[in-house]
């Protein structure tokens, strides 16, 4: 109160005293260095540079007067909500500090009438008055510190200005609410380019269209992408919510989606393992057995080792096989010559020749050592003694056998009985 009594007293005496007199309006306080104020007012169109050649404007004002809202309104937000969550809380900072509502506030309270700009700037809806409001806060932060823009704010904006009760419960994000609809239905949603130009004025123009499963929705034009968006989204709500006959397109063309999606594309694969990786050649393949009568003794030809052909002999008869009719007498099987043996072995495949000389050759040796064998059995001639029972003198002395004893003897009996035994020799 004090302060202001004296800056009110040095009002007359001031250069720039409308301007003092306007903040004092707008803020509730004068200010004690109008250079900041000055500064937040002025807007880059200007081409105002210092004696350095720097452009003089407000960008770097209103980059501090962001970061301070931020930080005031979010602790008004967290007293006046007690007991939200982190996401309301957030919804609601950002809601009040978002462009359109900080354009409004300067609108009503006159800043837009204080801004230093160029004609041409001021022709479209743009975010003038909006900057100017974040630097002002900038301003007021450099002037009095951070407890003035927090009595500002609470007392001047969001106790006079602003209901902030129904702001935290309004829907102004018509984008990410036709997101949030687009994603609970499985609907896929774009946002298209139609045009991007600049007006009469040099002002950037963008148009975008809404596009739900390849139906065309409604389109929004504005000064910025994010506005032309939010335009086209909150057009496409009420077209959602008015005509029926667009939901149904949309979720028809939804369902010849789903249904294109759903169709294999290729063929079932098949779970049959192949087994023709096993390469026989025609002289693996094997011959038959013959018979008594000369002819092939199987129906299929079977591969198997010569070792087991030559144990199962035709002459010799299978206990599983048939009796051969007794109308066709039996004929010997002509032994094979070697010459032929070798000529069938050399027609069959390299990895059995081996194993056939080894049997042949086990064989050859086991005939050799059974006929060594039967040979000196057949030499060695039966002893047979011829003595009887009376010619057997059991009474001879050396047949004496009484100093044979079982008892167990002492380690000095037995050296006794050796040195007697050899003293005795002597």
């Amino acid at each position: 109160m004090l302060s202001n009594l004296i800056d009110r007293m040095k009002l007359p005496f001031r250069k720039d005293k409308e301007l003092y007199l306007s903040l004092r309006k707008i803020i509730g306080f004068y200010p004690h260095d109008i250079s900041y104020y000055k500064l937040a007012l002025m807007h880059k169109s200007m081409y105002k540079r210092n004696a350095k050649g720097k452009p003089v404007n407000n960008e770097r004002l209103e980059f501090l007067g962001d970061a301070v809202l931020d930080a005031t309104v979010g602790d008004i937000v967290y007293r006046h909500f007690p007991g939200k969550r982190e996401g309301f809380l957030t919804n609601t900072r950002s809601k009040l500090v978002q462009r359109e509502t900080l354009n409004r506030l300067a609108q009503e309270m006159g800043i837009n009438q204080l801004i230093l700009s160029s004609g041409r700037s001021q022709s479209h809806n743009s975010y003038m008055g909006g900057n100017a409001f974040e630097a002002l806060v900038g301003a007021i932060y450099l002037d009095r510190g951070y407890d003035a823009c927090m009595e500002f704010m609470r007392k001047r904006i969001l106790a006079q200005m602003i209901n902030i009760d129904k702001v935290a419960y309004k829907e102004v994000n018509f984008k990410s609410k036709l997101i949030e609809w687009s994603q609970k239905n499985r609907v896929r949603i774009d946002f298209k380019s139609i045009l991007e130009e600049k007006d009469k004025t040099g002002s950037p123009v963008f148009v975008y269209r809404v596009t739900l499963e390849g139906v065309e929705g409604c389109e929004g034009k504005g000064y910025s992408k994010k506005e032309s968006q939010q335009l086209a989204s909150k057009l496409t709500l009420e077209k959602l919510r008015r005509e029926p006959q667009f939901i149904d397109l949309v979720f028809a063309a939804k369902t010849d989606r789903t249904k294109m999606e759903e169709e294999p594309v290729e063929n079932v694969p098949s779970t049959e393992q192949p087994d023709d990786f096993i390469v026989v050649s025609s002289g693996m393949e094997g011959e038959g057995v013959s018979n008594e009568d000369g002819e092939a003794g199987g129906s299929s030809s079977s591969i198997e080792p010569s070792s087991s052909r030559e144990t199962s002999s035709s002459s010799k008869p299978s206990s599983s096989s048939k009796p051969s009719s007794p109308s066709k007498p039996s004929s010997p099987s002509k032994p094979s010559s070697p010459k032929d043996s070798k000529a069938k072995r050399n027609r069959r495949s390299p990895m059995y020749r081996k194993d056939e000389a080894a049997a042949e050759a086990l064989d050859t040796a086991s005939v050799k050592t059974a006929a060594s064998k039967t040979e000196a059995s057949a030499k060695a001639t039966p002893v047979s003694s011829g003595l009887t029972p009376a010619d057997l003198d059991l009474s001879d002395e050396d047949f004496d056998l009484s100093h044979i004893s079982a008892r167990e003897q002492s380690r000095e009996e037995i050296i006794a009985a050796a040195e007697a035994a050899a003293f005795g020799e002597e």
